[in-house]
């Protein structure tokens, strides 16, 4: 029994054999649709078209754009995808290929064999700098960091299966140049400056030259904020949102962009919650009024109370200021009134204190005289 080789090999000669001009199949066209070799060296001859045609574009390298600038000190991206080879006939049999390196070089065609590279994933003795982002299936894209002078010039990607078949470089690469210093510029997501409480602003810090993944310094009226991504939002808007925003690459401060001015006003509910907020604020005063009165009122009364039973306030309220400059008022007040009574009473003093001593005097003699008449009548 013939084995697949053998069976192979004879349909591909039937197929060679309807294609050739000595063929009775081809000299008689009324046979032509009978004959069943001519369906079998139709399909086999479409089949190999549709193999070939597969293998040409399943090994593709793709890159988005082939051009691009960076500011030195920033990130640039270069994004690229790829479709390797799946498999190959060795003539006998499809063998499958897997692909097992991947690189990056610059300023070179075919970027193989000992072509330095920027980056090698057989190699690790890497920059760096270059970051690969992608993997050995369908991403190659390629990442540089800090960028500098040097990282100037044509960029590009080769793919290396297991077997040579399997190798594929696209030479059309991405181009990239450098410039030193180019200002940032803030762009936001409302046109209008003036925003309302509550509302949502995004603010996207920006290169005319940079395009892909910015780490920049972002400040608030000249004050470092946390914030490094290339965007900042700011949800739910307060009034501490208003400021002069700035922004800048994070190793290159030359690139400080122009304020860009934001001002939050108080929206509808802005505006109810102050007023609400006045409203109460008078309410609480009021009562902190009547309530302070109440205590003076009672203070007071528990005053005249203790004056009216004859106590003394003062020493039972030594903390009472206002009792204490009530009495004192009345105290002066009675004697300025009454100058005169105090003079009267100074002088009816004096006369009582004349009388009493003459009364005293009188008695003093009397003693002697009884004293005198009671030595005599012993004597």
């Amino acid at each position: 029994m013939p084995n697949k080789r053998h069976r192979r090999t004879g349909r591909m000669d039937r197929c060679f054999s309807c294609a050739d001009g000595n063929s009775t199949s081809v000299r008689n066209p009324e046979k032509l649709n009978r004959n069943p070799n001519m369906s079998v060296c139709g399909e086999m001859i479409l089949w190999s078209f549709v193999f070939l045609l597969a293998g040409a574009v399943a090994q593709t390298v793709v890159y988005p754009f082939t051009s691009t600038c960076a500011v030195r000190g920033s990130t640039v991206t270069l994004p690229c995808t790829f479709t390797p080879r799946k498999s190959f006939s060795d003539g006998q049999r499809e063998v499958p290929l897997k692909i097992v390196r991947v690189r990056w070089c610059k300023n070179h065609a075919i970027c193989q064999g000992s072509t330095p590279s920027v980056y090698d994933s057989n190699s690790a003795n890497i920059d760096p700098r270059y970051q690969y982002l992608g993997d050995k299936k369908t991403n190659c894209t390629l990442q540089i960091r800090d960028v500098q002078q040097r990282d100037k010039g044509s960029f590009r990607f080769r793919m290396e299966a297991d077997h040579p078949e399997g190798h594929f470089t696209n030479q059309t690469g991405v181009n990239v140049t450098v410039v030193d210093s180019s200002k940032m510029r803030i762009i936001s997501s409302s046109d209008d400056k003036k925003l309302s409480r509550g509302e949502n602003v995004t603010l996207l810090c920006a290169s005319v030259c940079t395009f892909h993944q910015l780490e920049v310094t972002w400040f608030k009226d000249g004050h470092a904020l946390s914030d490094t991504g290339p965007s900042l939002h700011l949800s739910p808007l307060t009034a501490e949102d208003s400021g002069n925003y700035t922004c800048a690459l994070k190793k290159n401060m030359k690139t400080l962009s122009e304020p860009y001015s934001l001002q939050v006003e108080a929206g509808a509910d802005g505006v109810l919650r102050l007023v609400l907020g006045v409203v109460f604020g008078l309410l609480l005063a009021v009562i902190l009024l009547v309530l302070f009165t109440f205590i003076i009122k009672r203070k007071l009364a528990a005053a005249e109370d203790q004056r009216a039973v004859g106590g003394d306030p003062e020493q039972k309220h030594p903390d009472s200021i206002y009792s204490n400059m009530v009495t004192s008022a009345q105290t002066e007040a009675a004697q300025q009134q009454e100058p005169g009574r105090a003079a009267e009473d100074v002088s009816y003093a004096s006369v009582q204190f004349k009388q009493k001593k003459q009364g005293a005097r009188r008695l003093q003699a009397a003693s002697d005289d009884v004293v005198y008449s009671s030595v005599s009548s012993r004597g």
